[in-house]
């Protein structure tokens, strides 16, 4: 699956995307947040404020309890603010 980071979250990951296989245990995008943020320190503090944090499976937004599994890509965006 590949992961796509957007805005401060790429900034603070410090790179724009990752392929990663799903642990069996990760099945919602919340599940796939958490799962990130054990990946380090940089992953923890671009996610550490998980509940602002917009998914979009496959090009789709969605809310952080559905279903990823056979999603082929994730976004990952901060609040978006405009103006």
């Amino acid at each position: 699956m590949k992961v796509k980071y957007f805005a401060w979250v790429r900034e603070r990951i410090g790179h724009a995307e990752d392929d990663i296989v799903l642990p069996p245990d990760v099945t919602t995008a919340h599940e796939l947040i958490l799962h990130l943020k054990g990946k380090g320190e940089e992953y923890a503090h671009a996610l550490e404020r998980d509940a602002f944090i917009r998914v979009a499976a496959d090009h789709r937004h969605v809310a952080h309890d559905t279903p990823i599994r056979d999603a082929g890509e994730i976004a990952l965006f901060p609040p978006m603010t405009g103006g």
